[in-house]
């Protein structure tokens, strides 16, 4: 048998790490789509209703988590409000993804004054991060669920082209990428049918973290009143709504906390766990 040595790694120990992780991750992320499900198609109560016979009642059997200043069932906006938080975080992972993905993968393709040109401009970029952004954005065109989408997805593209540029930058000096450049293959091709497809695992894990800090920020824009216009419920609304009777109704401010962090967390553990399975520091020795 052969022996292991004290404080040595194995896969096995980091497969199951990883896999706890990741699986942690997905029930939580689990729990979210099925809110924003089951919301498109049925509510305990109008969502985005007025009841001024309901307000600020205590949770109980006919309002599970109480109601809010406005007479509206808690339980019912916090599951539309899931919705909300994954188009944000969808649009706004695509957006950067489609932006910043070949931008970075271009860059890395051409070692050079273009790479350190498009690096430096990459990094002019990162010096806006995409909260900030966001609001420059609702300033200048108004705020909206549209503005922030657009705005998260501009501010988190550079973070997807520096490791898109990085991933690339490893893979070039791979001996069939070096093969299929001296066949004449252009760089479109290989961009798409060598790099893109091994770079994959690391955008993955990318756009995981990515989408729980746009649902952050989401959050936050509502909050400000920057994001999610009323009636349409949103977690950050909810906060917003909420903290003129944290004295009189605190857990008016729980729930919707509760989701922020459940979503966030869930989608940070799954990034976690994609990380152990894709990055290959983590395959040890086996």
């Amino acid at each position: 048998m052969t022996a292991i040595k004290p404080g040595t790694p194995t896969r096995r120990a980091a497969g199951h790490s990883g896999g706890a992780t990741l699986w942690a991750g997905l029930v939580l992320i689990g729990l979210v789509v099925l809110a924003a499900v089951v919301s498109a198609f049925w509510t305990p109560f109008d969502p985005e209703g007025v009841f001024s016979d309901s307000i600020l009642r205590p949770p109980g059997a006919e309002h599970l988590l109480g109601t809010d200043s406005f007479g509206r069932d808690v339980f019912s906006s916090i599951l539309r409000g899931a919705q909300i938080s994954l188009l944000v975080g969808t649009v706004a992972v695509g957006i950067a993804a489609v932006l910043g993905v070949p931008f970075g993968i271009v860059a890395g393709m051409n070692p050079g004054r273009l790479d350190q040109f498009m690096m430096r401009s990459n990094d002019i970029s990162l010096a806006f991060p995409a909260l900030l952004l966001a609001i420059i954005f609702g300033a200048i065109f108004g705020a909206g669920t549209v503005t922030a989408m657009v705005a998260l997805g501009i501010g988190t593209a550079p973070a997807f082209a520096l490791i898109a540029r990085s991933g690339t930058m490893q893979i070039m000096s791979r001996e069939y990428v070096q093969a299929a450049r001296a066949s004449g293959k252009s760089g479109l091709f290989i961009g798409m049918r060598h790099i893109l497809p091994n770079i994959s695992g690391m955008l993955i894990v990318q756009a995981s973290v990515s989408f729980g800090i746009a649902v952050l920020a989401e959050a936050a824009l509502s909050y400000l009143g920057l994001g999610t216009p009323p009636p349409t419920p949103s977690w950050g609304r909810m906060l917003q709504d909420a903290q003129g009777y944290l004295f009189i109704e605190p857990l008016l401010i729980v729930w919707p906390g509760i989701a922020i962090a459940i979503a966030v967390l869930g989608f940070n553990l799954l990034g976690d766990g994609l990380r152990d399975r894709f990055d290959p520091r983590m395959q040890v020795n086996r």
